[in-house]
């Protein structure tokens, strides 16, 4: 299970909440989850969140960054990016 952290201009999508968890699955046995699989798993259970944070293609929106165990995952590998257990997720829109 990963939590991804809202900021509050996002939390109207998701009731108000400040965190939402999903589970987030490897490729394989032997493969820690992604970023990317994380995504997807959003997706499915929160449609009107995962609109905001990703493209048309399934990539992150070039206004969104995440921050994955105090680095930005566009650093550690986009969507790749391994996940460790029980990992939270900052989402951060730009600043206008």
């Amino acid at each position: 299970m990963v939590v991804f952290v809202l900021p509050s201009v996002l939390r109207r999508w998701v009731s108000g909440r400040t965190e939402v968890k999903v589970f987030a699955v490897g490729a394989d046995r032997d493969s820690p989850p992604t970023l990317g699989a994380a995504l997807d798993t959003l997706r499915r259970t929160h449609p009107l969140l995962a609109e905001r944070l990703c493209d048309e293609y399934g990539g992150v929106r070039r206004h969104i960054s995440m921050i994955v165990c105090a680095e930005n995952a566009r650093c550690v590998g986009g969507l790749d990016c391994a996940l460790p257990p029980g990992a939270e997720i900052y989402v951060l829109p730009a600043l206008a």
